[in-house]
């Protein structure tokens, strides 16, 4: 109860605020410090061959969780119990839910779609996906930001505010490491094929829960709940990852719409699987309509807290 009280005060902050570029200026980010922790690991232990990688790629992940995970769990002891400890740990919390930041990000990706300006949209789509989107048209514009807003609401809100309700603090920063981990080493290339390794496991491990979860959120707040759930069944377990399918085919069954697919990877063509093929390529509209799932999903996911914090 009390660790989704702390989540719910998280959650509210971050709706309501954000994490503002003044914030961001004077303060930085939690996650920015996370990486320059893992960057900096990286550039020393990351040599010699693969054994070598795979072990200092153990020892980064032991590193790099010790050292963010202990200030949470002494600043929880040190704050013990009630209101006043609950209002701390949800401020502190705030920084590592990405709610509002995420509709912002890709509103960014509509609204110059909308008004017929592709080169803006793709500008925009560039801060949000790590793939180089100046070969795509509408429809590509289109499926890779919803299948951004998919993902990176599994990964940036469901999963830290799961972790969050499960281990309170401790849990939700421990979360966010092993993510940016992921997201910085998890790589299949030479460089980070063996150093990586145990980051990218551990990160397919911490979502297995929340991305199951968050299709359901996405399920629930659709207009077809069962088409939603049908996309999922058929499509999720058919996906590159074994956790971003999930809610990706969730969505695209609420939308109507179909995603993934074939991609462009430099100079290469990846023959991805489509994701409820057969239904139409998505436009700059359906951006705005999964928004709109997105928001009465976030409203699901508040009402839950609102439940396990009174209980």
């Amino acid at each position: 109860m009390i660790f989704a009280q702390v989540m719910l005060i998280g959650l509210l902050l971050d709706v309501a605020l954000g994490w503002s570029s003044a914030l961001f200026r004077r303060l930085s980010h939690p996650v920015v410090w996370i990486g320059s922790l893992i960057s900096a690991l990286e550039a020393r232990l990351n040599k010699g061959g693969a054994r070598r990688r795979f072990a200092t790629g153990l020892l980064t992940v032991m590193l790099v969780l010790l050292v963010s995970v202990c200030p949470a769990v002494l600043v929880t002891v040190v704050l013990g119990k009630g209101w006043a400890a609950v209002l701390v740990l949800g401020v502190l919390a705030w920084p590592l839910i990405a709610v509002r930041s995420m509709y912002e990000h890709v509103a960014a990706v509509r609204d110059p779609l909308l008004a017929g300006d592709p080169p803006a949209a793709r500008h925009a789509l560039s801060m949000i996906v790590g793939r180089d989107p100046s070969a795509l048209d509408d429809a590509g514009i289109s499926r890779a930001a919803l299948e951004s807003l998919a993902e990176n609401t599994s990964d940036g809100i469901v999963a830290p505010l799961f972790w969050g309700v499960v281990a309170g603090l401790p849990g939700i920063v421990a979360y966010k490491a092993i993510n940016t981990m992921d997201s910085m080493i998890g790589h299949r290339n030479d460089r980070y094929e063996h150093f990586g390794k145990v980051a990218a496991r551990l990160d397919d491990l911490v979502n297995l829960v929340p991305a199951r979860l968050t299709s359901l959120v996405f399920a629930l707040a659709a207009n077809g709940f069962w088409r939603s759930l049908r996309v999922v069944s058929q499509d999720a377990a058919r996906h590159r990852s074994p956790n971003a399918g999930w809610p990706e085919a969730a969505l695209a069954g609420g939308l109507g719409v179909r995603l993934s697919g074939p991609r462009i990877y430099g100079d290469r063509v990846a023959q991805e699987p489509w994701v409820n093929e057969g239904a139409a390529d998505p436009e700059a509209r359906d951006i705005a309509r999964g928004l709109a799932l997105y928001v009465r999903a976030m409203f699901l996911c508040g009402a839950v807290l609102t439940g396990l914090a009174i209980l």
